[in-house]
């Protein structure tokens, strides 16, 4: 990761020029938005008629979130990313408050309590908890670059963070979210320059704490058993386990067809979230399935293409910290789908329904197209352009 300290910490204004988005990027996000919609509207028209009345009700819903976060995306992308190092710490304050506060007055649900309903929106602070984790790493890191071997200023002030958020969300409990969070505060840590031995004693930690947390909430455990052995616990937590197979193998190679799911006539709990892929995998077949796992991929390394190109090193760990966040909650949905791992209650980015996270998705996908705007590559296309207009209109 030699080019992220290659870049100047802060772009000058002559230097603050910004190009075109990265179109490849904004290409995936769009495709995926809205294959996801399309799917949503599949995997969930029998539960919305048995539980709305109306078939397209999650649909409409969640497309019209869809296109509103299309728009903030856009929005955003527009903005000087370097707007985020300044709000990164308020954001990261603000996660930790909202934590704090919902174990005192969240709500409840599947045995956890997640949520916080502020009357006029309700959300999971552990959304802006993952992206209050990504700025702050990101606008220390830049701001401590040569000093990142030391204790003090490469891995105290992290593991702080960490601990302090992982702590927090163990009360809820949400491990999920847990395990994304101190991950993707790993990854940076590392393309930070945290010395490794730290990042390695660090690894160990965690795994004990994991082990810890699978001891002291029953709930948990269970889960582990249902994971190993779904068949034992097929009228309990092993059904959606069996359920979500049972959906993945009927699908075979070429899938079903589009709209011809059985498990989503409610055989399959939460087949329009959690459990959304198996969906896909059951309509589409593998084919369609790699199809979707393979433009998922490729956002993912262009992220990381944006961010190797970034024109200083806040820039560069944002983008890094924010696909890494993104590509470990598709890996991990996917894991849980498939029962690969156990069930941790994550959501499908794009796909599974929920506007709130929809929106909060598609506004760090903005982050990453406005870290794009001021690569160079890109404001060399768009001087291109503007040369190639202004040539034509002098030979007109």
């Amino acid at each position: 990761m030699a080019k992220l300290n290659a870049n100047p910490e802060v772009l000058t204004p002559e230097q603050d020029e910004r190009g075109l988005p990265d179109l490849p990027f904004l290409i995936l996000t769009v495709m995926l938005v809205v294959i996801g919609v399309i799917m949503l509207f599949s995997a969930s028209y029998a539960r919305a008629y048995s539980e709305e009345g109306k078939s397209a009700y999650y649909f409409v819903r969640q497309g019209g979130f869809a296109a509103a976060g299309l728009a903030i995306m856009w929005f955003i992308s527009r903005i000087n990313y370097q707007v985020w190092r300044m709000a990164s710490f308020p954001v990261l304050a603000a996660s930790i408050i909202f934590l704090i506060l919902v174990p005192i007055i969240g709500e409840s649900e599947g045995g956890a309590t997640r949520w916080l309903d502020l009357g006029f929106v309700s959300f999971q602070p552990s959304e802006v908890a993952k992206v209050g984790v990504v700025l702050s790493f990101a606008a220390m890191m830049s701001m401590w670059r040569d000093r990142m071997h030391e204790l003090r200023y490469g891995l105290l002030p992290y593991v702080l963070i960490l601990g302090t958020i992982a702590f927090l969300l163990f009360l809820e409990p949400h491990l999920s979210a847990t395990i994304i969070i101190v991950m993707t505060g790993a990854v940076m840590m590392f393309l930070g320059g945290t010395n490794k031995k730290w990042l390695v004693a660090l690894a160990v930690a965690g795994l004990l704490l994991v082990g810890i947390y699978l001891l002291t909430k029953g709930y948990s455990g269970d889960r582990i058993k249902a994971w190993l052995h779904p068949e034992d616990f097929a009228r309990d937590e092993g059904y959606q386990v069996i359920q979500s197979q049972y959906a993945i193998g009927s699908g075979g190679l070429t899938g079903l067809g589009f709209g011809r799911s059985r498990q989503k006539y409610l055989y399959l709990p939460e087949e329009h979230n959690d459990y959304i892929f198996a969906i896909v995998c059951e309509e589409l077949g593998f084919i369609g399935a790699f199809l979707i796992v393979l433009l998922f991929l490729l956002l993912v390394l262009r992220g990381y293409w944006i961010s190797m190109h970034a024109r200083d090193r806040f820039g560069a760990l944002l983008v890094a910290g924010l696909v890494t966040l993104l590509g470990l909650q598709v890996f991990l949905n996917i894991g849980v789908v498939s029962n690969l791992l156990p069930s941790t209650g994550i959501s499908l980015p794009f796909f599974s329904y929920g506007g709130t996270a929809l929106l909060v998705n598609l506004a760090q996908m903005g982050m990453i197209l406005g870290v794009s705007r001021q690569n160079t590559n890109q404001i060399n296309t768009k001087r291109k352009i503007k040369h190639k207009k202004s040539a034509g209109g002098q030979k007109r």
